[in-house]
């Protein structure tokens, strides 16, 4: 079955050609209004070669129409400016990050684009790094139309600013690409040299000729040695102060070792050199070690740029109604804002006036937008679709969710899974057993072959390297890490790549994992005979006025009926109900043991009021079933997963919900004691993930091997589970075992290239089969092989 696609983004096309744009004489289809607006501006500015050079499909627009654009006025305030625009007297310049960018096509269309506007000097765009640098006059245009321009063609582009690690990350990446460059200058001259004296051999070169040739490649390799490879000098005598060896102790000894062996032979005038194995080593070394720290980069770079989605500015209302254009730093809580459609939201806050719909995919992976009435929270950094919102701040700066999922990546990104650390301590010990090995191969080889034993031991110290071994685990876990962050997930606690691919059994709580836990109250029915002493406005407040201390989704549902009641000596008891008094009466609230009544079994979710009389009233909660629950249920059964729900819902209604998802075991009327001990005993024969809301259910979720969660965004930090899905979607959890696997699948390649590379090559290198230069060809070869594999995750599409 065939699907007709967005001619601009690629997506399916649901809505036939409601939405289309001429290209080349022909209509071509669009998946929505904001595609079709971006496509038609391209139309328009005579830009056809886009869509003939482009390699890869655009961007879908959802958030760019024609009436929504953003207005990036504030950026035009002369305080704002300030952080980012470089003023050079009648022109200024400023690097902008560009969000959209797929292809060189892209590059082209945004620098045709936006040189066509008056004013602009120049326009240079990276594709690879997606970022702009444009020069324009001020006297003739302002940088908020550049930015409509470009959003107009449907690319979102921002001020590009480095953040203090940014800038050290970039110090230190020149400075290593300085004492790689100059390895790699320096290993050609020294190459060149040694072919020189390798052919010498054969066409009897004279000895003054060679020792020149060994002079000048003494001079070439000096600052390979002692500048370029000072990394290696610096972990050695660091880890060997610490009382430990690590790989850089074995590189060390083989590049001092062979250099003053090489200058003591030239200095002599006999014996063999290898200036070029010296510099060649230097160079591959650290050309393995670039790759591995582009991988980190890559991989980390879109939990590193999340805190720039803060928008710089922010309107400001104040308590005459005006509004005013402020840097969004100067925001305090209490401070009321106004977000237009199109616009970043500035912080967190909670709606006071609006009804909108809010995109949170850049924080959660949900790409549907989510509907935000009055009360509802929402979060800085997320973008505003529909209609203005008026939002009370009631968070700022570190406090924010987008601050609190950067801690939590950084967490996650520092937790070393089982094998990493394994790697680690078997690269220690490996370090230890070559260095011995080299001792001894030296000492064997001295007594047979007393001019060989020098040069061989360098070969095994060289090949052995353990670097692919110290590189297998942490490139893939960045990588996984990094997927991760993409899909909206997660880790807070080591281990969780190790036991994602082990889970074979999955139990769920009900309230707030397989439903949304957003229960509101249907219905109120006051028990017959008692509707003279209470009207349901009362009754709902007396519920609102119990449950007023408790965060459990049942205790949400009655919160917007809350009033002037308050209730004292309010005691919980834990899967059963609430009780305390209200104006001097006694009222119990939960379920119909606790408020000593028996009930016939009912499909409905039921909560009951009592007095010191009796019952009161009963209310009728409803929750709505995850749209992708049912799809999640199906995809872990093909997994072969046993799954299960525990809850403490009575069985009647559980049971209806397990039959709407396809769930054949089913645990009802459970306390949290209840289900840490089915748990327990599940353990016996499985590896057992448990679906909690993140703050209730806590013993059986510290009791599960995972603990996976939900995350509301105030609940964020609250959360003690092992995974978070950020968002509403079940089948993340389905994804993330997917990555996981292939996660553990390329570890365990890469363990078994590097033990079995150095297993391979150690004999050779022993017996005398390995030239010193071969062997940091092989060793370099092993570690970039590691590092690449490690990298196809990222080329992962869930």
């Amino acid at each position: 079955m065939t699907h007709t696609v967005c001619f601009h983004c690629g997506e399916p096309v649901t809505t036939g050609m409601q939405f289309s744009t001429v290209i080349d004489g022909q209509a071509q289809p669009m998946c929505c209004l904001g595609c079709q607006a971006v496509a038609q501006a391209i139309m328009d500015a005579g830009l056809t070669n886009y869509y003939k050079f482009r390699s890869e499909p655009g961007s879908r627009q959802n958030a760019l129409v024609p009436d929504e654009l953003k207005t990036f006025s504030a950026y035009d305030l002369p305080e704002v400016q300030q952080d980012f625009v470089h003023d050079q007297g009648n022109q200024t310049s400023v690097s902008l990050s560009i969000d959209g960018i797929t292809c060189a096509a892209c590059a082209w269309l945004i620098e045709h684009k936006v040189k066509q506007l008056p004013g602009i000097v120049s326009v240079q765009v990276n594709s690879t790094t997606q970022r702009a640098l444009i020069s324009w006059r001020p006297a003739d245009i302002k940088l908020s139309e550049i930015l409509n321009q470009i959003g107009r063609i449907g690319y979102q582009a921002a001020p590009y600013q480095l953040d203090d690690q940014e800038v050290q990350s970039k110090k230190n990446s020149r400075k290593f690409l300085l004492r790689l460059g100059l390895a790699g200058f320096a290993t050609m001259q020294v190459m060149m040299f040694a072919l020189a004296l390798y052919a010498g051999y054969f066409t009897g070169l004279e000895v003054e000729y060679r020792d020149y040739f060994r002079w000048v490649s003494m001079m070439f390799a000096a600052p390979v040695v002692f500048y370029s490879a000072q990394p290696f000098y610096f972990s050695a005598l660091r880890a060997l102060l610490a009382g430990r060896l690590n790989m850089d102790v074995s590189v060390s000894i083989a590049i001092c070792g062979a250099y003053i062996a090489s200058c003591i032979a030239t200095v002599q005038g006999t014996g063999e050199v290898y200036f070029e194995s010296v510099s060649m080593f230097t160079f591959f070394l650290l050309l393995g070690r670039y790759f591995e720290q582009a991988a980190r980069q890559k991989a980390s770079v879109s939990s590193s740029n999340l805190h720039k989605l803060v928008p710089l500015t922010a309107k400001r209302i104040g308590d005459d109604g005006s509004s005013e254009e402020i840097p969004a730093k100067r925001l305090q809580i209490g401070d009321l804002v106004l977000v237009r459609p199109g616009e970043v939201i500035p912080a967190d806050g909670l709606v006071e006036q609006g009804h909108s719909a809010v995109n949170e995919a850049m924080l959660t992976g949900e790409q549907m937008p989510q509907s935000k009435l009055p009360g509802a929270q929402v979060y800085a950094g997320t973008i505003n679709q529909d209609q203005p919102l008026k939002v009370r701040v009631n968070a700022i700066g570190q406090d924010q969710l987008v601050a609190e999922i950067i801690r939590l990546q950084e967490l996650a990104s520092n937790n070393k899974p089982a094998v990493a650390m394994t790697a680690d301590k078997l690269s220690r010990y490996f370090s230890g057993t070559i260095l011995s090995i080299a001792a001894i191969t030296y000492l064997v080889w001295h007594q047979f072959s007393p001019e060989d034993a020098f040069w061989v031991t360098l070969s095994v110290l060289v090949a052995t390297c353990p670097c692919a071994l110290a590189l297998a685990t942490p490139t893939a876990v960045t990588c996984a890490t990094a997927l991760f962050t993409r899909l909206g997930v997660i880790t807070r606690k080591a281990g969780v790549f190790e036991k994602l691919p082990q889970i074979d059994a999955v139990v769920f709580d009900k309230t707030g994992t397989l439903t949304c836990g957003n229960l509101t109250l249907l219905e109120t029915r006051i028990t017959k005979g008692r509707e003279a002493e209470y009207s349901e406005l009362q009754l709902q407040q007396v519920a609102a006025a119990l449950e007023a201390g408790s965060l459990h989704p049942i205790a949400l549902a009655f919160s917007p009926y809350a009033g002037t009641l308050e209730a004292n000596e309010v005691h919980h008891q834990v899967a059963r109900g609430i009780s305390g008094k209200i104006n001097g009466r006694d009222f119990k609230i939960g379920n119909a043991e606790f408020v000593g009544i028996e009930l016939a079994p009912s499909e409905q979710q039921q909560v009951f009021l009592a007095d010191e009389q009796g019952l009161v009233a009963s209310f009728i909660l409803q929750d709505r079933l995850r749209e992708d629950a049912k799809n999640t249920v199906e995809a872990l059964k093909a997994n072969n997963i046993r799954l299960a729900i525990a809850s403490g819902d009575t069985r009647p209604h559980v049971e209806s919900l397990a039959r709407q998802v396809g769930i054949a075991e089913v645990h009802a009327d459970m306390s949290p004691a209840d289900k840490l001990d089915y748990v327990r005993r599940l353990q016996q024969q499985h590896k057992v993930a448990m679906f909690g809301d993140g703050i209730n259910d806590a013993p059986v979720l510290a009791g599960a091997d995972l603990s996976i969660a939900m995350g509301s965004g105030t609940a964020l930090a609250k959360n003690s589970a092992d995974l978070i899905l950020l968002g509403d979607h079940l089948w993340r959890f389905t994804q993330a075992i997917a990555v996981a696997r292939k996660a553990n699948r390329i570890i365990r390649q890469n363990l078994a290239w590097a033990l079995g590379y150095n297993l391979l090559i150690l004999p050779l290198a022993v017996t005398g089969h390995v030239a010193p230069y071969i062997a940091a060809i092989g060793m370099s070869a092993s570690s970039l092989i590691v590092v690449s594999n490690s990298l196809r995750l990222l080329r992962v599409r869930l």
